[in-house]
């Protein structure tokens, strides 16, 4: 008896990892590991310590409270993902074709990605096309909706800008169909040994610590800014790669793109060094109270926008996956109404729809249209 439950528990292991290695792309998915010249930077970081990066501030992952949100994780009853399918903007190629009237448009393509056109420059930020944010094809979130813009149907970039490794805004097939189109990627230190295990050239790579700053052919400044998170694609890399903040700075116009974060005093830093900000696009959803100080949340995003000084918030990171314990649409609601009590201007376009916030574009509270449990979805359009 003991024998055969011994090799059933072998034959299992065995197909767990078959089917592991098969749906990872053979591992390709997990990147790459920092060595040579690449690692003696990242040792020579000051933000390296211990065999690790560490945030500027100390940086709890979990706080009080992290036993019990796991335990939710099963079962709350919240709304986690739509009932409906959400509101797709499907012409934002066609729109695109037109230069923006104010030079600043940005088109908000789901979760963390983004296409701003700031100054005549295109940056997109972490692209992440795929069916699913994980390294596995047949497990692991799932999109809500498929991308409004395909990645085929993207105007020429001048540049992406990728905020850290994981997989929600590292997508190893989106990197490679953009590396194909000679894109030059953006990205923190160490994040490079990932790309260069898929095949991106190293002359389209260019890894920056924080505060280094990188200008593009237009005069546009592509500038490393702090964050508070973490990074890793598997159970041995944690924090061996950096995180990131991005902010974008023209002749005319300057956003600022969190990526991941919580809530740091850097934050100022950013404003006196690189403002005034027109837009500050900053994470809402997908987060816990009980997970440290690593994302802001929609209160938290409130006091990131007003230390940071910029004239709208834009909120990104929601609607696309589930990763977080609350309602789908709770975090936007919660924004825009202490938003709203705080003075502060958001930006709330539909997915794929591109806005120009200079010209008084703020789209709409259109995720109201989609109550939880709706057995009548609302009409697209």
């Amino acid at each position: 008896m003991r024998r055969r439950l011994l090799w059933g528990c072998l034959l299992l292991v065995g197909v767990l990892v078959v089917v592991t290695v098969v749906t990872t792309d053979f591992g390709e998915s997990f990147g790459g590991r920092p060595t040579g010249e690449r690692l003696v930077r990242m040792e020579g970081s000051s933000h390296w310590k211990d065999d690790r990066f560490v945030n500027a501030e100390p940086t709890e992952m979990m706080k009080e409270g992290a036993g019990a949100a796991t335990l939710e994780w099963f079962t709350n009853r919240a709304h986690r993902s739509p009932s409906c399918p959400l509101p797709l903007v499907r012409d934002a190629g066609k729109r695109l074709a037109t230069p923006p009237s104010t030079e600043l448009r940005i088109t908000w393509l789901g979760h963390s990605t983004t296409l701003i056109e700031l100054d005549g420059a295109r940056v997109l930020t972490d692209p992440q096309f795929s069916e699913r944010a994980s390294p596995s094809t047949i497990a692991g979130p799932r999109r809500f909706h498929s991308p409004p813009l395909a990645l085929d149907e993207l105007p020429p970039i001048d540049a992406v800008v990728i905020s850290h490794d994981h997989y929600d805004h590292l997508d190893l097939q989106s990197v490679k169909a953009l590396a194909k189109k000679g894109v030059h990627f953006h990205v923190a230190l160490g994040v490079g040994a990932h790309l260069e295990a898929w095949g991106v050239p190293s002359a389209q790579v260019h890894e920056l610590e924080w505060w280094d700053e990188r200008v593009l052919p237009n005069g546009v400044r592509l500038v490393a800014t702090p964050a508070r998170h973490f990074s890793g694609r598997h159970l041995t890399d944690r924090d061996r790669t950096l995180w990131t903040s991005w902010t974008v700075v023209g002749p005319r116009h300057r956003v600022y793109f969190s990526g991941d974060t919580g809530f740091t005093e850097q934050f100022a830093q950013v404003r006196d060094r690189l403002g005034p900000l027109d837009v500050a696009l900053l994470e809402i959803g997908q987060w816990h109270p009980s997970w440290g100080s690593i994302h802001l949340g929609p209160k938290g995003a409130i006091d990131a926008h007003l230390m940071l000084g910029a004239k709208a918030l834009f909120p990104i990171h929601w609607a696309t996956f589930e990763l977080g314990l609350h309602d789908w649409n709770e975090p936007p609601e919660t924004l825009v109404k202490d938003a709203e009590a705080r003075g502060v201007l958001t930006v709330t376009p539909r997915l794929g729809e591109p806005v120009e916030p200079s010209a008084g574009e703020r789209g709409s509270p259109w995720w109201r249209a989609f109550p939880p449990l709706a057995r009548a979805c609302p009409i697209e359009g």
